[in-house]
């Protein structure tokens, strides 16, 4: 098999290998390292808004085109069969989005791994793949945690006694 075919080789394999460790590790998070954003998943300083979203990304546009692998491990769930109204399935909501913003955060730097084999243009083309598949999905996860923070906000002030 010529050198080519064997880099091309490893770089779906190695791919495919981190996805399938990364995901795998994401399902063993215990639900309390979900509970609360960190510094990665936290808002950003400037003042993140889904509106901002909305507005310069047109995420409404394109959100639905994503694929959603939370079932891809025992124990995981899709993100859509969590809509609900009521606080507890919202709030599973944000922790598993939290999960996926986390996943996709650590799938990005594979491509760094590349150049061990690949030339500095294969090096590129790897970085903007990563970059193509993991950054939308990174967005929406944004963008869905901040819309339904604000609806438990909402919620919480709606309810008598709440605060």
């Amino acid at each position: 098999m010529p050198a080519d075919a064997w880099r091309i080789l490893a770089c779906a394999g190695g791919w495919l290998g981190w996805s399938v460790l990364i995901g795998w590790l994401a399902q063993r998070l215990p639900p309390a390292a979900l509970e609360r954003d960190s510094w990665l998943t936290a808002p950003r300083a400037w003042g993140e808004r889904p509106a901002d979203y909305e507005r310069w990304l047109q995420i409404r546009r394109w959100k639905h085109r994503l694929p959603d692998a939370g079932t891809a491990f025992a124990g995981g769930v899709r993100k859509a069969s969590l809509v609900g109204r009521d606080g507890q399935a919202l709030r599973r909501l944000v922790a598993e989005t939290r999960r996926a913003e986390l996943v996709h955060l650590a799938l990005w730097p594979f491509w760094i791994a590349t150049a061990l084999w690949l030339p500095p243009a294969g090096v590129l083309l790897n970085l903007l793949f990563a970059t193509a598949f993991n950054l939308p999905c990174l967005l929406l996860q944004r963008f869905n945690r901040l819309r339904i923070t604000a609806l438990l906000q909402r919620m919480g002030r709606q309810r008598p006694g709440g605060g």
